[in-house]
């Protein structure tokens, strides 16, 4: 499964037992809920961080092929 994937997932799972916590009022899966959205929206940086990375790696290896032909 992809990262992003993963993060929904998490994502999901945590509402769902933030859900259950509110319900019930149960203290502990609210938090535990709302902790694991946290982590989703962590893994979630991440991989835009990453997918970020490797468009501007893509631009610097264009302008140098461009460079590199004279056409730059």
């Amino acid at each position: 499964m992809s990262n992003k994937a993963d993060a929904a997932a998490k994502e999901a799972e945590g509402k769902l037992e933030s859900a259950l916590g509110e319900l019930t009022g149960d203290t502990e899966h609210q938090i535990k809920g709302k902790a694991k959205q946290v982590q989703a929206s962590a893994m979630n940086a991440a991989e835009e961080l990453k997918d970020g990375a490797r468009s501007l790696a893509q631009k610097v290896s264009d302008a140098a092929a461009k460079l590199a032909d004279g056409k730059g």
